[in-house]
């Protein structure tokens, strides 16, 4: 299987020679793309990797999937920031979006950190005026960090990494974040408050490490500021926007703000005449957060191993829109779910699946603790692409299940039960199909419309039901002979109180509509299907 990446972006070398000593890879480097050279060229490859510079906005994104040939199934950010990536169009479609955080914690951290140092000290203005023959040692009167509070907005890997350098200085460490409802963290140093405005009134100094969104958009205002001790410093190297920039320059116009340190901004670059530019108490710098020579080449491979793994069907880190669930897998449980997805595939042979409106996964076993609404989710996935012409992933699933109508839950049994699937549908009727996975890693249907049953669902597949009478499999036999088709394997599956047989038989080739029509056609036959499950 080959799997085409467009490195669409600037990107350290270290990235594009990961992805090249992989053999199934095609690398496509083509960078300055915009509008419809860059739909088009997207609409060609399963995978994209972008920083700051490309942007997916919602029409590109659109425009690539108007084409019928469309394929791509994951974008990656070599960076943290996704802002450039239109998140709900790419969700819409089943596209995977993953950023590359965890690469540049630490540079990042580093860098807020040295901006505070710098801020506090006075470091880069003195600095300016020394070169200009100055001296005055009483206009750059800094504070010391030691003893002062820093309240840091944001308890993730850079807002911790932020805080373990702050209390290393001496310095009392608070912190909000949204996601976190714990009362302290990093083992009780750094105490957690419920909202930003009780950060804002109890801090000397305030370091903002969140994303952002419409809930931290414009988070430190005029509202905000007025909250504040006189004489704040402010710390900005997530994103811009999080900081009201017109508030902020009216803040340290007055005595409440001494201080700002910006990495980031509203429009970048900003304006040749933009107040930061001159301002006498703002120390910017040109988003230099992840600019080392380690965080790029780590965030450049992050990248494209992350968005790699995905396409081979090996999990999904570092998502920012797969809604929460927990898409890491061993490979024993991706196993478990290329059983689900075969399952599915057998099941739709017996069942008319496009009008199934209910579906019910049950898991029990060890081997699925803990990852139940994952496994079922994919499992949804290879339902609903049966159902629908839209592309259907883990990432949009939800969303097309909820639009075509179809309920979709699961149960997780005993850990130390046997491990098994059970998949229910209902429509008009209702189907079953149970199936596990062996010690030798292979996948096996165990039971199928009350049928019991032990094969590997795999390859060319016929599933035939007949009268339970004696003559049928030879007469079976006799229509795939003559077809010149060989029957690797046939199983015979009858119910206790049913008076219908059923047979799944494995061919060395995909039969015909003829072959299927002549086989429905034998006395007895009430059903006949064909799939090919891989």
């Amino acid at each position: 299987m080959s799997i085409k990446i467009l490195i669409a972006d600037k990107l350290a070398p270290e990235g594009a020679t990961y992805l090249k000593g992989q053999p199934e890879v095609e690398v496509i480097e083509k960078t300055g793309l915009t509008g419809k050279e860059l739909a088009q060229a997207i609409a060609d490859v399963d995978g994209v990797i972008v920083r700051s510079a490309v942007k997916l906005p919602q029409d590109v994104l659109e425009q690539a999937f108007r084409s019928d040939e469309c394929h791509l199934k994951g974008i990656a950010r070599a960076g943290v920031g996704v802002d450039n990536i239109d998140l709900e169009t790419a969700t819409k479609y089943g596209v995977a979006v993953m950023n590359s955080a965890s690469a540049s914690t630490i540079t990042t951290a580093e860098l807020a950190f040295a901006l505070m140092i710098s801020l506090a000290r006075n470091v880069a203005s003195s600095n300016a005026v020394f070169r200009d023959g100055g001296w005055d040692r009483s206009e750059y009167m800094g504070v010391q960090l030691a003893g002062r509070t820093l309240g840091i907005v944001g308890m993730g890997r850079i807002g911790q990494a932020m805080a373990r350098r702050a209390i290393a200085f001496g310095m009392e460490v608070i912190a909000f974040d949204p996601f976190m409802k714990e009362s302290t963290a990093l083992d009780g140093n750094v105490r957690m408050l419920e909202s930003f405005d009780e950060i804002i009134s109890q801090v000397d100094i305030v370091s903002f490490h969140v994303p952002k969104t419409e809930q931290t958009d414009g988070m430190l205002g005029t509202e905000q500021f007025a909250k504040a001790k006189d004489g704040l410093l402010v710390i900005n190297a997530a994103r811009g926007g999080i900081v009201n920039e017109e508030a902020l320059i009216e803040a340290l116009n007055s005595s409440k703000c001494a201080g700002a340190a910006v990495d980031v901004y509203h429009s970048e670059p900003p304006a040749d005449d933009h107040p930061f530019r001159s301002h006498p108490k703002v120390l910017a710098t040109p988003h230099l957060g992840a600019s080392t020579v380690e965080a790029q080449e780590a965030v450049a491979v992050n990248a494209c191993a992350s968005l790699l793994r995905y396409l081979r069907g090996e999990g999904l880190e570092s998502a920012v829109n797969a809604g929460g669930l927990d898409l890491e897998l061993n490979q024993r449980q991706r196993t478990y779910v290329e059983l689900a997805k075969r399952m599915i595939l057998l099941l739709g042979t017996v069942a008319n699946i496009q009008n199934t409106k209910e579906v019910h996964v049950e898991l029990c076993g060890k081997a699925t603790v803990g990852k139940g609404d994952t496994i079922a989710k994919h499992a949804l996935v290879a339902l609903l692409q049966q159902c629908c012409d839209e592309p259907v992933s883990i990432i949009n699933v939800s969303a097309i299940a909820l639009e075509l109508g179809v309920s979709a839950t699961h149960d997780v049994g005993p850990a130390d039960a046997i491990d098994a699937i059970t998949i229910r549908t209902k429509g008009a009727h209702e189907h079953t199909i149970e199936g596990t996975v062996h010690a030798d890693g292979m996948p096996r249907i165990t039971n199928i419309e009350g049928r019991q049953i032990d094969m590997v669902p795999s390859g060319d597949m016929i599933t035939l039901f007949n009268n339970n009478k004696p003559g049928m499999v030879g007469k079976v036999g006799e229509v795939l002979g003559e077809a010149s088709l060989n029957i690797d394997e046939m199983i015979i599956g009858k119910a206790d109180d049913q008076d219908m047989a059923m047979m799944i038989i494995k061919v060395s080739q995909s039969p015909s509509e003829d072959i299927l029509n002549a086989l429905g056609s034998l006395d007895g036959v009430s059903k006949v299907a064909s799939v090919q499950v891989t």
